[in-house]
């Protein structure tokens, strides 16, 4: 089990690598994290839903993500509540006082699954949440320590030194830790090393000999990295791409979701994207994308408050143009109706008004892989839905897309503005080359994001058997 000092310290990209870099190796390999918190969510075939991460994890092993990769998914919906998933389902909402009460009564589930994962692999390499020094929660832990002494697993613990103070994060975890949690850890990487990586040598010593923990690896920074997908939003880098050319801007919403849709437009040439933190207007720009939102109508709010609805229909009047992707769509039709308090309150929202559309949010949630063309070029989409709500109107006599042969999405009269269900379309290189020629960038071939993701992997892989002693971590596995 792989934990680390706190959050954010690259604990699902080494995961991915090492098992990308295992697989290689001939080794069964399945990654599993017990508990996740995160708005970046993938669809499984079976019509579940885990974290992203775990996807990106179960692509690096060759293997289709299944539920029983993340069991315990929670979406945040406010800065104190989130939609519980539990083995790809959601169970409602919970707020997180209430949820130290059911963490409970969820572990014997996460211990399924994670023994069925087990019972058909050779590894697995499972994923902590958050800090293992987390003390005040250990307690009925299900994602940390807790997991670990259920499981019966070894630790690893992750320190990483771009933030500064990995060696006391380190040391300081071995200080917190009662004895007993403290003796699971086996070994320590310290990741994300600039420079020159003898420089740390010492340090590696320092820690070594005041944890009493044998180091695993000092992994050095690969810009390569990149282009994998992030699975917090504070990760997400404000302007990446090109100084010139298109300029796209993201407004960076409360809870925005399944924000790696924005990923393939990252390192395209002559593409500059600008996510738009509050305190700034949106920029003018060739192209505004709403992005998902795991709490459309409390965004929306948000998204007002900001003064960027302002600013979205002065961008318009300018002739720019408009992509709402799921949630983004539905805030841009006329009225977002909450009649059963799904996000909160019962309520009735007015939208954005630029597309003449409407959204009445509904129980039943929409989850499954599609495929189909995008309109009017007729190329080939491939993607996934992860929505709740219905959206009809007059513009939907214009579809954005056919997906499974029934129209999805929606084109205002003018043709400025896009709204649609499909996560993924600008995935695919054909399909996001269209797009941006609708701009009037130059129809060029651009690569599919799958291929860069892929090479991505191998590269990190290929970088992790130099920096890491995988043997020694092989040795560290306990059978089930």
């Amino acid at each position: 089990m792989f934990q680390g000092t706190g959050s954010s310290v690259g604990k699902s990209v080494l995961v991915a690598g090492i098992a990308r870099a295992l697989t290689r190796r001939g080794l069964k390999v399945r990654p599993f994290k017990p508990q996740n918190m995160s708005n970046n969510a993938a669809v499984t075939r079976d019509g579940g839903e885990i974290g992203r991460a775990q996807a990106l994890q179960a692509r690096a092993c060759g293997v289709d993500p299944t539920v029983d990769m993340n069991p315990v998914l929670l979406k945040p919906q406010s800065e104190t509540g989130s939609q519980l998933v539990v083995c790809g389902k959601m169970r409602g909402t919970v707020r997180a006082r209430e949820y130290q009460g059911v963490k409970t009564a969820l572990l014997p589930e996460v211990l399924s699954a994670f023994q069925r994962l087990a019972a058909d692999a050779d590894i697995v390499l499972i994923e902590g949440a958050g800090s293992a020094s987390e003390v005040n929660l250990r307690a009925n832990d299900i994602a940390n320590m807790g997991f670990a002494e259920a499981a019966n697993v070894n630790v690893v613990l992750i320190g990483d030194i771009d933030r500064g103070g990995v060696i006391a994060s380190l040391v300081g975890t071995k200080a917190v830790l009662p004895d007993t949690d403290a003796a699971r850890i086996k070994g320590f990487i310290v990741n994300r090393m600039r420079g020159d990586a003898s420089l740390f040598a010492a340090g590696m010593t320092v820690i070594a000999q005041q944890t009493g923990w044998p180091p695993l690896g000092l992994v050095t920074h690969l810009a390569r990295v990149g282009d994998l997908p992030a699975e917090d939003a504070s990760d997400l880098i404000t302007t990446t791409g090109a100084a010139s050319g298109l300029h796209i801007a993201v407004p960076h919403l409360p809870t925005i979701a399944n924000f790696d849709d924005l990923d393939p437009l990252k390192s395209d040439p002559g593409v500059s994207l600008d996510i738009v933190p509050p305190g700034r207007p949106l920029p003018v720009c060739d192209l505004v994308i709403l992005p998902g939102s795991k709490a459309t109508i409390s965004d929306l709010k948000a998204f007002r408050e900001q003064g960027w609805d302002i600013d979205l229909k002065a961008h318009v009047r300018r002739g720019g143009r408009v992509l709402g992707i799921c949630g983004g769509y539905q805030m841009l039709g006329h009225t977002i109706e909450d009649r059963e308090g799904l996000e909160g309150s019962c309520e009735m929202v007015e939208g954005l008004g630029l597309l003449n559309v409407k959204t009445v949010l509904t129980k039943e949630k929409r989850l499954t892989e599609v495929c189909g063309t995008l309109l009017p070029e007729k190329i080939a989409l491939s993607g996934y839905e992860i929505h709740i709500g219905r959206t009809t109107g007059t513009d939907c006599s214009r579809p954005f897309a056919i997906l499974e042969g029934q129209p999805d999405g929606a084109v205002s009269a003018n043709g400025q503005v896009w709204g649609t269900y499909l996560h993924g379309l600008l995935s695919g290189g054909k399909a996001r080359a269209a797009l941006l020629a609708r701009l009037g960038m130059p129809l060029s071939s651009l690569q599919d994001q799958d291929e860069r993701v892929e090479n991505a992997l191998d590269e990190w892989a290929d970088h992790l058997e130099s920096c890491l002693d995988l043997d020694a971590l092989l040795s560290l596995a306990q059978p089930v």
